[in-house]
């Protein structure tokens, strides 16, 4: 077999058992005597010997006519959906059609194709044989196009099983670096090739791509969406259906000229807005997103969501922000890394997230007021000074003390700013944070499952550093409890829960929590 194969498909030598060439065979003659038709596969010729024993070659050539059954060995009841497969190629072609097929239709055909196969592997493996088949000794150049074009359609939404995917991308490669490989086919191939390695790695798309993803992709444009910060400043950033979170962090840091990246990731934010819980602050849920999640189901996720939460508006977003904060990250200097930490520790600050005392608190405020606005010499005088007081002062810290107290101590504090900068200002809100136990945290909202000592309320909050953990009270804020790193022994996480087995008072014990959030 493997002296009469052609190089492109010397890949598809180790399937040879996969592919069901003798029950092809057989359907394909039964249905020729039913049609009374002579034969059925364009191949070039082989030289004047005649070959009499029908090979994979051959069942791998493009072929005008239905198929008669599957060209892999599928399970009985994917045989009639592997034939219908077939048809659809054929007319996304334009195979034995007289009238130019429109882009429209071609969408609905790719949408359809999707349908059937998303979710079956099986039927994935079986269209991208039947693709790559109508792709060799092809006669005619606006039926190969079109067929390359369905390959990089199919391979941008979805993976080939491990097997056939290892035989599609060498047959890919080879096309795609062919000497005489026509220069249309050859971009196509490799956009597939590229496809190909993204979507074996991130898998297939949870959704259905929307159809103004397939044309994005058919017209090589690309589609936009809106990242925020924790600022609620934004950045739009392009997508197209087989855009992961880890491209699009790599996309958004280059547009922030953001050089150091790899502690930061997109999160999605949900919110319910429910009457008069609308303007409160804090009562969003940032769920950490896998770096091989699609952009595109991300967003699908998101109408979807808010389709069901009638009743309730539910407001869902990406936001950019840290996954984790690092000891190196002390010593990076790069302005918008220094930006980007300054404004989500002043996030977590302003939610209550930091617990301090009166003096940190009022001396924060004014180091925030002087980020915000610089010095000017009469603070009083300024528009926005109580509207300042109020959003850098944390809610539960002001109840604890006489509104005009609070802003004659910020204000003394601010008047001895003179001569600070704003990065400077910036630096010193960094390390007054830095300092405390839980500096420097992630939060986590979570609900206790296992606490055998009783030690912790049912809902808390975790903070994780470099220090350890650290447990607090969500209303009214409060520190309850560390563990140090040495404390604990075993660490794990799941998208659902995490685990500590720590010692508390020389004693291990093994605590519990559920999470929706991503460790």
């Amino acid at each position: 077999l493997s002296m009469s194969i052609p190089p492109e498909l010397a890949g598809a030598i180790p399937l040879i058992d996969r592919f069901q060439v003798e029950g092809f065979l057989k359907a394909m003659q039964k249905q020729i005597q039913s049609s009374g038709k002579r034969g059925f596969f364009i191949k070039k010729s082989v030289g004047p010997q005649v070959r009499e024993k029908f090979t994979l070659e051959d069942m791998l050539c493009f072929q005008k006519d239905p198929i008669p059954t599957s060209l892999l060995k599928v399970p009985n009841d994917l045989v009639s959906r592997s034939i219908k497969l077939f048809h659809v190629i054929l007319k996304y072609m334009g195979v034995d059609s007289p009238a130019i097929i429109s882009l429209e239709e071609r969408i609905e055909l790719v949408a359809k194709l999707y349908k059937h196969t998303l979710k079956r592997s099986e039927l994935r493996d079986e269209l991208f044989a039947q693709i790559s088949k109508q792709t060799r000794n092809n006669p005619d150049r606006s039926w190969l196009i079109r067929a390359w074009e369905l390959m990089y359609l199919c391979a941008s939404s979805m993976p080939p099983s491990k097997d056939i995917g290892a035989y599609l991308s060498e047959y890919v490669h080879y096309i795609a670096h062919g000497a005489t490989t026509d220069s249309d086919v050859r971009v196509l191939a490799l956009n597939t090739l590229n496809a190909l390695k993204r979507s074996v790695k991130a898998g297939p798309r949870v959704a259905i791509p929307a159809r103004e993803e397939i044309e994005a992709l058919l017209t090589s444009r690309k589609l936009t969406t809106i990242v925020f910060f924790l600022d609620e400043t934004f950045e739009e950033i392009t997508y197209d259906m087989a855009t992961t979170v880890a491209d699009a962090v790599e996309e958004l840091a280059g547009i922030i000229k953001l050089s150091v990246y790899s502690s930061f990731s997109l999160f999605e934010c949900r919110k319910i807005v429910n009457g008069s819980k609308s303007s409160e602050v804090g009562n969003e849920e940032y769920i950490g997103l896998d770096d091989n999640k699609y952009i595109g189901d991300l967003l699908s996720e998101f109408k979807s969501a808010k389709d069901r939460n009638k009743g309730e508006i539910l407001h869902c977003k990406l936001v950019f922000k840290k996954r984790l904060f690092r000891e190196s990250d002390e010593a990076v200097t790069d302005p918008m890394f220094v930006q980007l930490s300054y404004v989500q520790l002043q996030h977590d600050y302003i939610l209550g997230n930091y617990p301090v005392g009166r003096d940190d608190a009022a001396q924060l405020t004014a180091l925030q007021i002087l980020v915000e606005i610089g010095f000017i010499d009469n603070p009083e005088s300024c528009v926005e000074w109580i509207s300042l007081l109020e959003r850098f002062l944390p809610r539960q810290v002001a109840i604890t003390r006489a509104k005009r107290d609070w802003e004659l101590d910020i204000i003394s504090r601010y008047q001895l700013m003179e001569h600070l900068s704003k990065d400077d200002a910036r630096n010193q809100f960094l390390r007054i944070l830095r300092t405390l136990p839980y500096g420097n945290s992630v939060f986590f909202s979570v609900r206790k499952i296992d606490d055998p000592i009783g030690l912790l309320p049912g809902r808390i909050i975790l903070g994780i550093n470099k220090r350890g953990v650290h447990f607090f009270r969500p209303v009214p804020k409060e520190y309850l409890h560390s563990a140090e790193l040495r404390d604990i022994m075993q660490f794990g996480s799941s998208n659902t829960a995490v685990f500590f087995k720590m010692r508390v008072a020389g004693v291990l014990h093994i605590f519990q929590f559920e999470t929706k959030q991503v460790f």
